[in-house]
């Protein structure tokens, strides 16, 4: 899994938990529909820090929190 899939994963499973849209989070974390687009699609490569700030605070939440799971361990994720 790269680390982009691993990153739509978990937006995808915040979106569920706190019953929001991926609209809405686009709207709360200022970024582009075509740049989130490309991330839920696993078009990107790699997903950018500052991405990751921008959709952690859409979510009302630190980076930590939002990296918060064990889909971000190493052992499953490509890293290159």
């Amino acid at each position: 899994m790269t680390t982009n899939d691993a990153v739509a994963y978990r937006i995808n499973k915040l979106l569920k938990e706190k019953n929001i849209t991926l609209y809405r989070l686009e709207q709360k974390s200022g970024i582009y529909h075509g740049a989130m687009d490309r991330i839920m699609k696993g078009k990107n490569y790699t997903v950018t820090l500052c991405s990751l700030f921008k959709i952690a605070i859409g979510f009302n939440m630190s980076i930590l929190e939002f990296l918060y799971d064990e889909i971000f361990c190493p052992d499953g994720l490509e890293l290159e």
